[in-house]
């Protein structure tokens, strides 16, 4: 199984890279584990509607040259589906019963993602209506798929 996170900008913080290396360590056990970084697109600090959505647009466009064919992709958006983890746990282990071994997790930047990579998405996860700051929200996806192999492998871990 390949698992990939694709993500808008670089982390600079030696504590997120920390976290992050933790758990794609862990994960190593049960997958392939991959993080790709793409350049966010500079911007003013206050920009026009039609600037925020051509910031969209060129972040998208980066984010979809990432993506190949075969995968399956959840984008993260904050209108998408909220999952318990023991549901996000089971819909995992059916991906990849029934022929998905390439899951990839889109991020987008500060202003959200473009509508080609919603439309590309083969489902939108929210992990709720809290705005957390892109680094930290790496940190926490990649802690909950570590969780959903460690629901699926029946490890005491989730409790």
């Amino acid at each position: 199984m390949n698992i990939k996170i694709v993500c808008v900008g670089k982390l600079k913080e030696k504590y997120w890279k920390q976290g992050i290396a933790e758990y794609a360590k862990r994960l190593s056990k049960f997958c392939k584990f991959e993080i790709v970084e793409v350049p966010d697109e500079r911007a003013p600090e206050k920009l026009s509607a039609a600037q925020m959505e051509n910031v969209k647009e060129v972040e998208g466009q980066r984010i979809l040259a990432k993506i190949k064919d075969r995968e399956y992709v959840y984008a993260l958006a904050i209108l998408g589906q909220e999952r318990t983890s023991e549901a996000f746990a089971k819909e995992i282990n059916d991906l990849t019963t029934y022929g998905h071994s390439d899951l990839t997790f889109v991020i987008g930047g500060s202003l959200g993602l473009a509508p080609a990579v919603l439309k590309r998405a083969d489902t939108q996860i929210s992990f709720g209506k809290f705005t957390m700051p892109h680094q930290l929200m790496r940190l926490v996806l990649t802690e909950q798929i570590y969780r959903a192999f460690m629901i699926n492998a029946g490890s005491p871990y989730h409790k």
